[in-house]
């Protein structure tokens, strides 16, 4: 397993690490005992870089990492990088949310987040979504004291611009920004990778598989109704077909994705795919592959690589 190195600190991490998403809700039923075979599984294989966000499962899938971070208790915690969110409030059953960037929020998530995760410190800690009406300064402000605190050890930023990016790194280093990054989805190839390059900024890319579209398993027709994908305009709709169409050669040439996987691996891109199963293996050129259960990747890039 290759190593990326995360942020100012140059935290080490693997090339590819663990979206934990969809084993909370979006991409259809899960089982914990499943997923915690998948965590389980991804480390076995040397993947120490595990994502998660309060706002996934409502909590819950922080609490299932903490459950998979307690069983293998101090020795698996000095092995793993968490990596979690806060910003996106919402109700219990219910979709719609509101984006909170305040610093009494910030430092109320910041503590929730820890007890779900039973850790005494969040190695990435992102802000998953910006709401402009909280000034930066006090956004990062209030992390910054996270920092100082020993509560967090790095921040992160999740789909911002590169201005925004700026106004941040002025206040504090940002060690990350995540967006999504693939073959059919290349916006950050405009600005956003290009100032993390010249910032220090790690860049974190989720999805770089498409949602698993681009492994050939995933037709929008086939999910099931409680799969977040199968509504998705960016994943089925008047989009699907013309990037299917782009995408068809890079998917011919994959077995489990393995054509997208080389591309922003030639970018000097690390990847890590979101499972719900430990059907993983130490597949596609020494990288993970994930048969059927892929929905996205994260990726890391601009950090160096041995």
């Amino acid at each position: 397993m290759q190593t990326r190195f995360l942020g100012q600190q140059q935290q080490p991490v693997s090339s590819i690490g663990l979206g934990c998403m969809g084993m909370s809700e979006f991409y259809g039923a899960s089982d914990d005992a499943e997923s915690l075979r998948t965590l389980a599984r991804a480390l076995e294989l040397g993947i120490n870089f595990f994502d998660s966000a309060d706002t996934y499962g409502h909590g819950h899938n922080e609490s299932l990492l903490g459950r998979f971070l307690k069983e293998g208790g101090a020795a698996r915690r000095q092995q793993v990088v968490i990596a979690s969110k806060f910003g996106i409030v919402r109700e219990q059953g219910k979709y719609e949310r509101r984006i909170d960037n305040s610093p009494a929020y910030i430092r109320q998530a910041c503590e929730a987040s820890l007890r779900r995760l039973g850790v005494e410190q969040i190695d990435l800690y992102y802000c998953h979504r910006r709401n402009p009406e909280v000034p930066i300064e006090e956004m990062m402000g209030a992390l910054a004291q996270l920092v100082a605190a020993g509560k967090v050890r790095q921040i992160g930023l999740s789909e911002v611009s590169a201005a925004t990016l700026r106004q941040a790194g002025a206040v504090h280093p940002v060690a990350a920004v995540q967006s999504e990054y693939s073959l059919w989805t290349r916006e950050a190839e405009r600005e956003m990778l290009a100032t993390c390059a010249e910032l220090g900024t790690t860049f974190v890319a989720y999805s770089p598989l498409g949602r698993a579209f681009l492994t050939g398993a995933v037709h929008s027709e086939q999910l099931a109704e409680d799969d977040f994908r199968k509504h998705n305009p960016h994943c089925g709709g008047i989009a699907q077909p013309g990037r299917t169409r782009r995408t068809r050669p890079v998917v011919r040439l994959r077995t489990g994705g393995r054509g997208a996987q080389a591309w922003w691996a030639s970018n000097k891109a690390s990847g890590g795919g979101g499972a719900r199963r430990p059907r993983l293996s130490p597949d596609c050129g020494g990288q993970m592959g994930v048969l059927r259960c892929l929905y996205g990747l994260v990726a890391t890039s601009g950090t160096g690589l041995s």
